[in-house]
C-alpha cells in the first residue's frame, strides 16, 4: 500500500508538472540582494550581478513547482572594492575553490518556500517567505513573464563564512544574520 501511495503521489507530481509552464531567469530584470550588520551600527548591503536561473510557475494555482539557480560569487558587489576582494578569499567565500552557490527549491507552500541552498562545500535547507508572486503577462514584444519575491534570512557560519573581530566595546564587526532578497523576473521558453 505505501508503495502504490508512493508511486501515485510520483504520478501526480510528474503530471502537475506538465501543465506548468517553464520559465527562463531574465538577469536584466532580476536582483540577488542581501544586507548584514557592520560593527553593530548600520547594514552593510550588497548584491551578486552575475546568476543564472529556471523555474516551473502553474498558474492556475499560482505556484511555482521547480526552481534552481547558480550565482557566481566574483560578481559580488558591495560597492567597496576592497571589502569585496576581502569577501572573496577564504575567511569568507573562498572563490577559488568555490566559484557559485547553488539554490534549488524543495517545496513550495502557501507563503512558504524551501530550498536547498549550497555554499562553499555545505548544503543546508533553509525556507524564505514568498513576498510576491506575479501572474503572467505579456510583453509588447510578444514574450509571457512572470516573476517573485522571495526574502530570508541565513546564519553565515553555518556556511563556513566565518571571519570575525571582536571591537573594543564588545562587539562584533560582522554580523552572523545575512538577510536576503530575491527578486526574479522570468521568461517563457
Amino acid at each position: 500500500m505505501k508503495i502504490l501511495f508512493t508511486f501515485a503521489l510520483s504520478l501526480l507530481m510528474t503530471l502537475s508538472s506538465l501543465f506548468a509552464a517553464q520559465f527562463k531567469v531574465d538577469v536584466t530584470h532580476s536582483h540577488i540582494g542581501f544586507k548584514v550588520r557592520h560593527m553593530m551600527v548600520s547594514n552593510t548591503k550588497g548584491e551578486f550581478q552575475n546568476f543564472e536561473g529556471s523555474y516551473n510557475y502553474d498558474a492556475d494555482n499560482k505556484k511555482l513547482l521547480f526552481f534552481k539557480g547558480t550565482v557566481e560569487i566574483n560578481s559580488i558587489n558591495t560597492r567597496d572594492d576592497k571589502r569585496d576582494t576581502h569577501l572573496k578569499k577564504p575567511d569568507f567565500f573562498d572563490i577559488e575553490k568555490y566559484p557559485t552557490m547553488r539554490l534549488k527549491m524543495v517545496k513550495h507552500e502557501g507563503e512558504k518556500i524551501t530550498f536547498d541552498l549550497t555554499i562553499k562545500k555545505t548544503t543546508k535547507r533553509i525556507t524564505f517567505k514568498i513576498e510576491d508572486l506575479s501572474n503572467e503577462h505579456k510583453d509588447p514584444w510578444g514574450y509571457i513573464r512572470t516573476g517573485f519575491v522571495i526574502t530570508g534570512k541565513i546564519n553565515r557560519r553555518d556556511y563556513g563564512l566565518n571571519f570575525q573581530k571582536v571591537l573594543d566595546t564588545g562587539g562584533i564587526m560582522v554580523g552572523n544574520d545575512v538577510k536576503i532578497t530575491i527578486e526574479i523576473e522570468g521568461i517563457k521558453i
